[in-house]
């Protein structure tokens, strides 16, 4: 049976007859007719809805707030508090020196591309490539660096023109006893990633 055969079997039995023009019944009849017709919409609508799989409480619900947290972008570094500023230079493949006061705690990657200086990071900073691959000048200033991992020297391996003082320049931290750090960067590089070494599955 449709919903409007239903609803006008329900006004011929419960809609009161209006006798001799009585006002009270005519306004109670108005009501009813009202409160059927709103109740056939609500009915209609939540069948609807059943059909469409919408919860009935959707429309009323109120809105989600959605949020999203901003990457970490590489080249990001920290400016250095007056008088704890650290000082590295990076020589580039033409020889250029290039010489930046930094903040303890940065590291060589992002010190290079947060000052434009030629040096990838293909794997974002993650020990995973040799793209960010420099030479460490003076071999003292090498030895005060903390020892590689075995992942950084596993990357090391694949870098070009490998030396004694080699180091990945996204795990060299800047610390006060490396105030005055002198890198340079090689003439090219390989951009190998230790994904591309990984069995295929």
């Amino acid at each position: 049976m449709s919903l409007w055969r239903e609803s006008c079997q329900q006004l011929r039995h419960a809609v009161p007859k209006a006798i001799n023009g009585n006002r009270m019944c005519q306004a109670q009849s108005k009501r009813f007719l009202s409160d059927v017709s709103q109740s056939s919409h609500t009915q209609l609508y939540s069948r609807r809805g059943a059909q469409f799989g919408v919860a009935r409480g959707f429309v009323n619900s109120p809105r989600r707030s959605f949020s999203a947290t901003a990457g970490v972008q590489h080249g990001h570094i920290t400016p250095p508090k007056p008088g704890e500023e650290l000082h590295v230079s990076f020589i580039d493949k033409d020889g250029q020196k290039y010489d930046f006061e930094v903040a303890e705690g940065d590291n060589l990657l992002d010190i290079a591309q947060a000052n434009d200086l030629e040096m990838e990071g293909a794997c974002g900073g993650s020990c995973a490539c040799s793209t960010c691959h420099v030479i460490v000048e003076d071999p003292e200033m090498f030895d005060k660096m903390e020892e590689p991992s075995d992942d950084e020297n596993d990357m090391l391996d694949l870098a070009f023109g490998l030396t004694e003082t080699s180091r990945l320049g996204c795990q060299v931290i800047m610390t006060k006893d490396l105030d005055g750090l002198v890198v340079q960067l090689p003439s090219m590089t390989r951009n190998l990633q230790a994904s591309d070494f990984a069995q295929k599955q």
